[in-house]
């Protein structure tokens, strides 16, 4: 059962947007939500969770209850983890909106198998749908592209470049650099690009619970080599908000760009924070 600190003001504020373009909201973690100026409503990797205390502690607010979701068309997902794939958080939007979740295959197993959404919630197993790297989905008034990711923590990992009139809009995932990014660059014309940015840190071992010294998502230089690669004209850094431990200071990320010609702009932006294309 999810608590949201915040009401449904978040939710209300997407409910009542207008947007000439797209809206983004960032949701803490790497979740995002993007609203087209149709109403199209797309979810990336919601996570309303708290955590495993004490090993991963959720850090920020928890901006909203999926309960009071009314209106979504889709909600994509990165990998597999748990704070990408994640019953509590995404199944109540997709039985109240009857929207769809995408995710490659090690995902919609976790939310076919693992978690059981279709017998937990009302949801049906239509609305659980796999994808793969080169697909595209048409969804409303968007054009989601399924590209490679490199997660050598996930088990199958994608990111997703996201098509409107008004721009195009990279999910990374918790991807690091890639041979691969180059072809995006000169494949897309990437408006904002959103990628997962953090530290080293003593994070208890799975198995032990001791503290070991772990690593993840990029730190400043690999953050800078991926967005550069896909020659992304703004770089919002996601992620570093989300674990104690684990967060890092995205203001540091001016230093790194400085030299290089892409990304032309940061995008720092907190949780509950909206950018616009």
């Amino acid at each position: 059962m999810i608590e949201s600190d915040w009401d449904d003001w978040l939710v209300r504020d997407v409910a009542d947007a207008t947007p000439d373009g797209v809206a983004i909201w960032y949701l803490g973690c790497n979740g995002f939500v993007l609203k087209g100026s149709e109403g199209t409503t797309v979810f990336i990797d919601p996570y309303l969770g708290l955590g495993d205390p004490p090993r991963t502690i959720r850090m920020i607010p928890v901006p909203f209850d999926p309960a009071d979701v009314a209106a979504a068309d889709a909600v994509l997902a990165t990998h597999e983890h748990t704070d990408h794939v994640h019953g509590a958080s995404q199944a109540p939007i997709l039985e109240a909106t009857g929207a769809t979740f995408y995710g490659p295959d090690d995902s919609v197993a976790v939310a076919r198998e693992e978690e059981a959404w279709t017998d937990d919630w009302d949801v049906s197993d239509e609305q659980l749908t796999e994808v793969a790297e080169g697909d595209t989905l048409e969804i409303g008034e968007f054009t989601v592209h399924v590209e490679v990711a490199n997660d050598p923590d996930a088990t199958h990992p994608v990111s997703y470049v996201i098509d409107h009139d008004a721009g195009t809009f990279f999910h990374g995932g918790d991807t690091k650099p890639t041979d691969e990014f180059e072809r995006l660059g000169d494949e897309y014309d990437i408006d904002l690009a959103a990628l997962a940015f953090g530290t080293i840190g003593r994070i208890p071992d799975k198995q032990t619970r001791e503290p070991k010294r772990t690593r993840w998502y990029n730190d400043e230089n690999q953050l800078i080599e991926c967005a550069a690669a896909i020659d992304a004209d703004r770089l919002l850094p996601s992620h570093w908000d989300m674990w104690k431990g684990l967060t890092a200071d995205p203001t540091t990320l001016h230093h790194h760009a400085r030299s290089f010609d892409s990304p032309r702009d940061l995008e720092i932006v907190e949780i509950g924070d909206r950018v616009d294309l």
